[in-house]
């Protein structure tokens, strides 16, 4: 045998062995595998991506497209274009009076997604704590773990309409706990909470001396007279929030996977650190298509937000009028009816709807325990599908009830 030639090893591990157990251990997207189900099937209408329906505004689109053609292919500085980062300093200190240096205290960043990635990887060691509330969006908890930290869960419940509350979160506090994890307007309820409902949150971050991770995605998608308050701009939580935003749901633009994330300039730079080696930066004609949003915009949000009010109403009413309880949602695009009644489990219902009645849903549980015999279902679809959609739910909510 050859002295360069290893042995041979005496056993051969699986394959699947040489993942990482945190990574072995990881369960699938719920959301995903009834995305891929539905795709096999014809004449389903689907309620399950969380994606606006409305194609990019035509001005955003362009000015991703002059960029391309004045060669703007290159790569921009690690935290995004300055110009746009200026925007979303302007945008956010004009909305919600929170101020940000662009230069050291913003990133540009490919989706909200990556942002939450990035942060949690730059704060957390590893067996630190993270509270975070459920029903919540699927990645939280599985990033959280990636991350080295241990994803500690408080369960909201219906009669609060999903808000988690100060007191709820205070119990969950430990020697080992680093940050709070809020994700409000909540995907996949709808959840707002109140000004007085965050000081009180606020008022346990400072006296335990926490970080908090605040995901605002949905903060343009608010209803009924709500008033989104961002974490950052209430008494003294400048200093100890990390705030994530993006352009997907209130600009229609998710596939051009553009986010931010802003934060003190302490922070950032162990957030800039984990984005420039992960990343290095965001795509540039979608920096470009979302600087072009900011710029242009607003009457295109305020469109689709008043079309999404019509689609809410409609689904919320209809739900309750076919006996499957549904609190009114005051934000983002969903819908997250009790499904109970049936006498089905939220999975089961489900999947026989999608193969009975061509409707998808997802089911609550994919979101954590808390969503137990729940479904989500996203109004960010056309109207008239909507009214097809909730008269086979109908249907077969009827049908279950009588068999």
């Amino acid at each position: 045998m050859s002295v360069h030639q290893p042995a041979a090893p005496s056993t051969r591990r699986p394959t699947e062995a040489f993942l990482a157990e945190r990574v072995a251990g990881l369960a699938p997207s719920g959301i995903r595998r009834f995305f891929d189900m539905l795709n096999e099937m014809r004449d389903v209408i689907s309620l399950t991506i969380g994606e606006p329906d409305f194609t990019t505004p035509e001005p955003f689109t362009q000015a991703a497209v002059a960029s391309l053609g004045h060669g703007e292919t290159h790569y921009t500085a690690n935290g995004g274009m300055i110009e746009l980062r200026t925007k979303v300093s302007e945008h956010l200190a004009g909305r919600y009076g929170v101020t940000y240096d662009p230069r050291s205290e913003l990133t540009i960043t490919v989706g909200a997604s990556e942002a939450v990635d990035a942060s949690l990887r730059a704060i957390l060691d590893p067996g630190d704590e993270v509270i975070y509330h459920d029903p919540c969006f699927v990645a939280y908890a599985p990033l959280i773990q990636l991350a080295g930290g241990v994803a500690v869960r408080v369960a909201t419940r219906e009669e609060r309409q999903f808000r988690v509350s100060a007191e709820e979160i205070g119990a969950a506090i430990t020697p080992r706990t680093k940050a709070i994890f809020l994700g409000y307007p909540n995907n996949p309820t709808g959840a707002v909470l109140e000004l007085d409902e965050l000081a009180a949150i606020a008022e346990v971050a400072a006296r335990h001396d926490l970080l908090v991770l605040s995901d605002e995605i949905y903060d343009r998608l608010v209803y009924a007279g709500h008033r989104h308050v961002a974490f950052s701009s209430l008494h003294q939580m400048r200093e100890r929030t990390i705030l994530i935003g993006g352009f997907s749901k209130a600009y229609a633009m998710t596939g051009w996977r553009i986010g931010y994330v802003a934060a003190p300039a302490a922070l950032m730079s162990g957030i800039a650190k984990i984005h420039q080696y992960a990343i290095m930066c965001a795509p540039t004609p979608a920096q470009h298509a979302a600087m072009a949003a900011l710029e242009t915009g607003e009457p295109y949000v305020l469109e689709m937000l008043n079309e999404y009010e019509r689609r809410r109403t409609l689904m919320t009413q209809r739900f309750n009028e076919m006996g499957l309880p549904c609190f009114e949602p005051r934000g983002a695009f969903y819908c997250f009816p009790n499904v109970t009644s049936t006498g089905l489990n939220d999975e089961t219902f489900a999947q026989r709807l999608l193969a009975e009645e061509r409707v998808a849903v997802v089911p609550g549980s994919a979101f954590g325990p808390s969503g137990t015999g729940y479904v989500r279902a996203c109004y960010a679809t056309a109207y008239e599908q909507i009214v097809e959609a909730m008269d086979r739910i109908e249907r077969f909510a009827k049908r279950c009830r009588e068999g």
